[in-house]
């Protein structure tokens, strides 16, 4: 059985990766709003009497949905390896839609006490169920419509869609800052980038809704080979547990961490740890992310003709050796105010974040069979991205916290990086997981996983 190939000119792959991109922006917008305001939250949610804790705490909150992601991959991996790709990728899209909108309806602690801290973390959890499910979707959907030999360009698009829902939630937010003012802002304007979601959603479902199964699950399903218990079948073998293993630890976690540093953390450490004013500290991640963004787009493209590993390994190896000068560059800069040299450290970053993430989509589809890809990469990439990246402002900010230093918060970051360069380049299982089923055309393609 050979997977279906499509070519690259006809409108049809383009029309797959629009739809699919633009849901997966909307999630990743919904899931970053509370990102974007963690700071500001701390003093609408939680009691204002430790502002320090207050911050870590609204962070902590943060990171619960993150948390959640891996039982999101579960969950729906396993209901798109069974059902199918289409259905259940718009079905957690509904699911973040109505969460995110709810947070916009949400009282504050001055209304209801305790009780507002508490549902904010539930709908959280909602929003990392719904993201757990949606990655793995997008990106299988848009790879199992992608010739082959521009695998990687076509996945990038979907790469690129959490930097530009971030990118977004900053705008809206920006935007809806600058034209009502701090008070209406802090008072009521807060809830419109959680309201307007819902137009977003709409909008997206409605292309959604036009889209085909995948061609690669329809060819499955006609022969009888969909997975009846991928979990099982993903992660209850050996070999199947070694991929999610090599999957993990030698490319999603130290991409999660240098995402993670890169965007956020490079927001927390400009407003909680220099103290740059909120407005100021957005703008430039924002000015850098639409710059940077782009070239996440190239290094899926480049890792086409050079292979996935080379940029991968050189984009964690760049983060280990450079964020620490970069992170006194950054407090140096500040300190004079000179936010075109904080703007451009805030980039270098996110070229190290695209030679790791523009790839990855298609590394990971190639690791694993059709039957199996939706569940067996969702639940490394959520545990990399989502417990080792998610929570690197947490251990950051702690860290800066406990030892005083300003820069002791980016030893965890270094060494997750250091730690996945050495996997993905010395421990590549030798046997391919699709061999022992058969599907010979899902083994990873060596050349450009290697080369």
């Amino acid at each position: 059985m050979s997977e279906p190939r499509l070519d690259a000119r006809a409108p049809g792959i383009w029309t797959v990766v629009l739809a699919s991109s633009a849901g997966t922006i909307i999630e990743w917008y919904d899931f970053y709003l509370y990102g974007s305001l963690a700071v500001f939250f701390s003093t609408l949610f939680y009691p204002a009497n430790d502002p320090t804790a207050a911050v870590l705490i609204s962070v902590a909150t943060f990171a619960t949905g993150f948390v959640i992601r891996p039982f999101g991959a579960i969950v729906f991996g396993s209901l798109g390896d069974r059902l199918g790709r289409k259905h259940t990728f718009l079905l957690t899209l509904i699911l973040m839609g109505i969460s995110t909108t709810m947070v916009g309806f949400l009282p504050t602690y001055s209304s209801i006490g305790f009780v507002a801290p508490v549902a904010l973390v539930l709908l959280r959890l909602v929003q990392g169920l719904a993201i757990g499910g949606e990655y793995g979707g997008a990106a299988v959907y848009v790879a199992e419509h992608a010739p082959e030999n521009r695998r990687g360009f076509f996945t990038s698009f979907i790469q690129t869609t959490a930097t530009v829902g971030f990118f977004v939630a900053i705008l809206v937010v920006l935007a809806c800052r600058l034209s009502l003012g701090e008070e209406a802002f802090r008072a009521w304007g807060w809830r419109i980038p959680f309201l307007l979601s819902a137009v977003l959603v709409l909008l997206s479902i409605y292309l959604r809704l036009k889209l085909s199964e995948s061609p690669v699950f329809e060819q499955m399903r006609q022969a009888g080979k969909v997975s009846r218990a991928p979990v099982r079948e993903s992660f209850g073998s050996g070999q199947g547990l070694r991929y999610a293993l090599y999957a993990l630890f030698g490319a999603t976690a130290g991409l999660g961490c240098v995402w993670y540093t890169g965007q956020f953390y490079a927001l927390y450490f400009l407003q909680s740890v220099l103290k740059v004013d909120f407005l100021t500290a957005n703008i430039c991640v924002a000015v850098a992310l639409a710059i940077g963004t782009p070239l996440i787009v190239v290094s899926g493209a480049l890792s086409d003709r050079i292979g996935r590993r080379p940029l991968i390994v050189t984009g964690l190896l760049l983060a280990a050796a450079l964020y620490v000068p970069i992170y006194m560059g950054m407090a140096a800069a500040t300190a004079v105010q000179n936010y075109v040299a904080v703007t451009a450290l805030i980039l270098a970053q996110l070229i190290f974040a695209a030679l790791v993430y523009g790839p990855n989509a298609a590394f990971l589809v190639e690791l694993f069979p059709a039957r199996l890809r939706y569940t067996s990469l969702s639940l490394p990439y959520h545990i990399g991205t989502g417990i080792f990246g998610g929570f690197v402002p947490l251990i950051s900010l702690s860290l800066v916290s406990y030892t005083g230093n300003i820069y002791s918060g980016l030893i965890y970051p270094i060494a997750v990086s250091v730690l996945t360069a050495i996997v993905n380049v010395f421990c590549l299982p030798k046997a391919a997981p699709a061999a022992a089923s058969g599907e010979r055309e899902a083994e990873p393609t060596a050349e450009r996983q290697l080369a």
